[in-house]
């Protein structure tokens, strides 16, 4: 389904700094931007209402883009745009050399196949493209409003923001660019979310890389994309399963993360949190939201019956949201199925991968060991899930990290 190595490439990303020659007020990592062009990019596709963009091209050209950004590393935009424009084909055969043992074995050499022919070929996915590079626009224009606080006394910084406000204009025929720009309630969600930069996964221990709540969210959506390929999953079931993880964490922008030992040893406490955590997305997020998609929205979200919110459950939603043991016949579009247990084991295994990786890397505490031998134990004790044996993932893992 996915390997090791692919694995050690996408956190690879936590390490990869951007604004780099530019003093900053906090870290900003490559992964954190790349979730936040992915959430922005949901949003510019809902809202154009075009039924010729499917969210299943925009999902994996996103990912194609990502895993061309992985192996160009931190090249400055303004460099890689002006090697794109003179070099395209010899960087875009490069990057297809360095990941092509990665990617062979994904869908039978079939998902190669796609990436070889999405940097070949322009047309490929166009329109889903010229959506993610409005996303990637605007959540870079949102990082420089960082930057500018901290730079001003630089002599080109003038330039620089001349630079990104100018590139503005070549999105603008996007719906949703121009709410974001007109300082709507979306762009109130767009900044909302981009904090989620802020809030550090395992703050009680020092861990290398250190990965934010956003980056977290991303590669557990990642990983249920290669899961929904692996299934077989309908369409519609890829799009949820990949936004609903891309989604799972967005009320802790409200709530701030509460580590599981807490959350579960309280009696009680699970129930409150999530209670609260209703009541914040009604109130807070939902308003921000554009009407025409709220109630897809607050289902990714996990919201059902109105007073319950799980977003790890198998669910249906036709006239209304079900709770199903099994999707197995209902992987149809007009099921709108989201594989509620397969995400929760995909959260669990990237909280073991991200101790992992700090271990391996030599930095360890007692929360990680003790953290990563109880997340192994409950994926052991939960079993495969749609024919993937996610503790076998694990051992894979650890023989990959530790050997």
């Amino acid at each position: 389904m996915i390997t090791p190595r692919l694995i050690e490439l996408l956190f690879s990303a936590a390490s990869i700094q951007r604004w780099n020659d530019y003093p900053r007020m906090v870290d900003l990592v490559e992964l954190d931007k790349q979730a936040h062009k992915f959430i922005i990019a949901y949003f510019l596709a809902k809202i154009e209402n075009d039924s010729s963009i499917r969210m299943s091209a925009l999902i994996e050209a996103g990912i194609f883009e990502f895993l061309r950004r992985v192996v160009v590393t931190d090249m400055r935009p303004d460099v890689f745009r002006k090697i794109l424009q003179k070099k395209r084909k010899e960087l875009h055969e490069w990057v297809i050399s360095q990941l092509h043992e990665e990617l062979a074995p994904i869908e039978e050499g079939a998902f190669l196949e796609r990436f070889e022919t999405f940097l070949r070929d322009d047309a490929y996915y166009e329109k889903e493209r010229f959506i993610l590079k409005a996303a990637s626009y605007l959540s870079t224009r949102w990082e420089f409003s960082i930057i500018y606080q901290t730079s001003q006394f630089l002599n080109d910084i003038e330039a620089v923001k001349s630079a990104v406000d100018d590139e503005l204009e070549d999105y603008y025929e996007l719906i949703g660019v121009r709410k974001i720009t007109l300082n709507k309630k979306l762009s109130r969600f767009i900044d909302l979310s981009g904090r989620l930069r802020f809030q550090k996964r395992w703050a009680q221990t020092p861990r290398i890389p250190e990965t934010s709540v956003l980056g977290h969210m991303l590669i557990v959506a990642i990983f249920s994309y290669f899961y929904s390929r692996r299934i077989g999953a309908c369409e519609k079931r890829l799009e949820n399963n990949f936004f609903c993880a891309l989604f799972h964490d967005l009320p802790e922008a409200l709530t701030k993360d509460i580590i599981t030992p807490v959350k579960y040893s309280v009696s009680g406490l699970d129930d409150l949190i999530s209670a609260y955590e209703i009541e914040k997305i009604q109130n807070d997020i939902l308003p921000l939201i554009p009407s025409q998609i709220q109630q897809e929205f607050s289902y990714l979200l996990g919201i059902y019956d109105d007073v319950h919110k799980d977003e790890f459950l198998n669910k249906i939603f036709t006239d209304k949201i079900e709770i199903v043991s099994s999707l197995e016949q209902y992987n149809e579009d007009r099921f709108n199925p989201i594989d509620g247990e397969a995400l929760k084991a995909f959260d669990r295994l990237a909280a073991f991968i991200e101790a992992t990786i700090s271990i391996y890397h030599g930095v360890k505490s007692n929360e990680l060991t003790k953290g990563k031998r109880e997340i192994k134990e409950k994926i052991r004790q939960k079993g495969a899930i749609g024919g993937v044996d996610f503790f076998q993932l694990t051992e894979e893992l650890e023989n990959y990290f530790c050997h």
